[in-house]
């Protein structure tokens, strides 16, 4: 299943919300995103729609075992891709927004390549 950047961006921040807290709601994903209530509860019918979202009966939203597959991927491409850029000497702030973009447009192949990459780098292949 191919997500648009943005499901992808609402599905990782779901995630790293819900390491937070259990409650998770489309207010708390909008806030953190800056999106406004009428973009974000389109996007969450969408991911629902998708099987990658379910809300409960109190509005908590919860990632599917789908959704979360997808987004543990996602947020791991942030924070690898995060890791590389500053260790390449790349300011925090810069290395956050870089990978934040680079993260939804490269390949399993080269993503897997720098993984790898700094895996051993860290000396933990």
């Amino acid at each position: 299943m191919a997500l648009m950047e943005s499901g992808e961006m609402y599905l990782e921040t779901i995630y790293v919300l819900s390491q937070k807290s259990t409650e998770v709601r489309a207010i708390d994903v909008g806030d953190e995103l800056g999106y406004s209530k009428p973009s974000v509860s389109r996007a969450m019918g969408l991911l629902k729609d998708e099987g990658l979202i379910k809300k409960d009966k109190d509005g908590f939203i919860k990632l599917t075992t789908a959704g979360e597959v997808l987004a543990k991927r996602i947020y791991e491409r942030h924070t690898v891709l995060t890791k590389m850029l500053i260790s390449l000497g790349v300011d925090q702030e810069t290395a956050v927004e870089d990978a934040c973009r680079m993260e939804h447009y490269i390949s399993d192949r080269s993503f897997d390549a720098i993984k790898a990459h700094m895996l051993k780098y860290e000396g933990r292949e």
